[in-house]
């Protein structure tokens, strides 16, 4: 593999991984904060002991994400300087956003939700983990905003003096239509997957918890979480409809790779299993139902859905007369296929839509089997508890891989190349060796991860202790 493969696999290593702590971080911050919330109305010692017992749940993801995130605003300079100079000042503005306002945000006040307790009043207390809650989900906004640009560029022009983009309307970047659909169904995700961790975990402790008084409150945490999972779930198939419905207008490409459609269809037929050529260039064999496709890409039962093999014809004219109106040079625009590769963007789809309806089984079964105070006694739910809390969050990493295999050959879609943002001096032997410190290095703080979440879970909530407000000179610690 030359620098650029290695690049691109260096890049989609580190920002897979650090997306599994991302939906994690959104969804559980809102679920802690709910429990803190419900103990401050009501004064029950369970809601207490659950907001501080997946509190340390999420203060652990939460540090593993912070440091799996700062390696991607290197990679922007190191592998992909070319890429930062052209549309830095586009990119960049957003991502500045993030930093400055919503992570300084979700920070600070995560510090004053661990260390305020007893010293802060109680209601401004609550408020400041609903503030780290906002803070997470601002983040994600802005950090989508970035990359809806590259899915669908909008808000600038071209300088042929200093021969890249510049941004001349920041609040079209923000309201992208890619990004007003993106957003929503990120979201919900997230929520998705930090309900059904919660979820996961309350059902192994209400199955495998030692301390019968406890089996209550763990109950009530799984059906939190599953519920949390559940509505998530129909919000994310709200929104992954209509998301579909830009995407095919917007990238007309990545929805024909999503369906391995080869030749345009009127009315289109879902592919629930595809066999192509081992090139990826023809399908072979294919189960499918018809006229799914054309509802899911055009709302229409009858609708057209162009096929591989015409947009690949059709998008080198399309996208050079989309192209004038910015006067970007033809060697940024002029890529050697315009066809992504299939059976990753076929099998990605399918793996991200497959692991959420998992989940979303997951969280009904538990809520059916734990009505009216019930336990559930099978293996099966075991295995549930075990496995489910890892189904969104791969179905999240699936997602992601499919947005950004479906987008190829394009960094920007329609304005540059991938191969053109990589950076001229990332030589091959310095891309392999910073891949492997990167791999090994990520592998070792995934066994920290793990190894701290067990213990913690293993350990359970702590007893309940009434908080009270300290006095001036007791020492402040971490107070749970």
């Amino acid at each position: 593999m030359d620098a650029l493969d290695l690049a691109r696999w260096q890049f989609a290593v580190t920002t897979v991984y650090h997306f599994f702590f991302v939906p994690i971080t959104i969804g559980m911050s809102a679920v802690v904060a709910g429990f803190h919330t419900a103990w401050l109305r009501t004064r029950n010692p369970e809601w207490l002991r659950l907001a501080k017992f997946f509190g340390k749940l999420f203060t652990i993801n939460f540090a593993l994400g912070l440091v799996t995130g700062i390696v991607q605003e290197f990679q922007f300079g190191m592998n992909w300087s070319a890429y930062s100079r052209f549309v830095g000042d586009i990119f960049g503005a957003p991502l500045a956003f993030e930093a400055l306002l919503a992570f300084f945000l979700e920070s600070t006040f995560l510090g004053l939700w661990i260390f305020g307790w007893g010293r802060i009043p109680e209601k401004l207390h609550v408020m400041c983990i609903w503030l780290v809650h906002i803070g997470t989900v601002l983040s994600a906004y802005f950090i989508l905003a970035a990359n809806s640009f590259m899915q669908n560029p909008v808000g600038f022009k071209y300088n042929e003096l200093k021969n890249r983009a510049e941004l001349t309307d920041f609040v079209a970047v923000l309201t992208n239509k890619v990004q007003l659909v993106t957003f929503p169904h990120v979201v919900s995700a997230a929520y998705m997957t930090g309900g059904a961790m919660v979820m996961g975990v309350g059902l192994w402790k209400l199955m495998k918890g030692r301390a019968e008084a406890d089996r209550g409150m763990y109950r009530k945490s799984a059906r939190v979480g599953a519920w949390v999972t559940l509505v998530a779930s129909v919000a994310m198939l709200i929104s992954g409809d209509i998301q579909g419905k830009i995407m095919t207008d917007v990238q007309p490409m990545k929805m024909a790779a999503a369906e391995a459609l080869y030749d345009t269809e009127q009315p289109a037929s879902f592919s629930v299993f595809t066999i192509g050529s081992l090139d990826g260039s023809k399908e072979e064999f294919a189960v499918t139902v018809p006229k799914v496709l054309s509802f899911l890409a055009t709302g229409d039962m009858n609708g057209e859905v162009a096929g591989i093999n015409d947009l690949r014809r059709e998008l080198p004219a399309a996208i050079a007369e989309k192209n004038k109106e910015y006067g970007v040079p033809e060697h940024y625009i002029s890529p050697s296929s315009y066809v992504p590769n299939i059976p990753g963007s076929y099998w990605s789809f399918r793996f991200m839509i497959g692991l959420g309806m998992a989940a979303m089984a997951g969280a009904v079964l538990v809520l059916w089997k734990t009505r009216k105070g019930g336990t559930p006694k099978s293996k099966l739910f075991i295995w549930i508890a075990v496995l489910t809390p890892f189904a969104p969050v791969f179905a999240n990493s699936f997602g992601w891989i499919f947005t950004e295999i479906g987008r190829q050959p394009w960094l920007v879609y329609g304005v540059m190349t991938t191969e053109t943002g990589l950076s001229t001096a990332a030589s091959t032997a310095d891309v392999a060796i910073s891949l492997i410190v990167y791999t090994l290095l990520y592998a070792v703080l995934a066994v920290i991860e793990v190894k701290l979440f067990l213990d913690y879970i293993k350990k359970g909530a702590e007893p309940f202790e009434e908080p009270k407000m300290l006095e001036d000179d007791d020492q402040l610690a971490f107070a749970y």
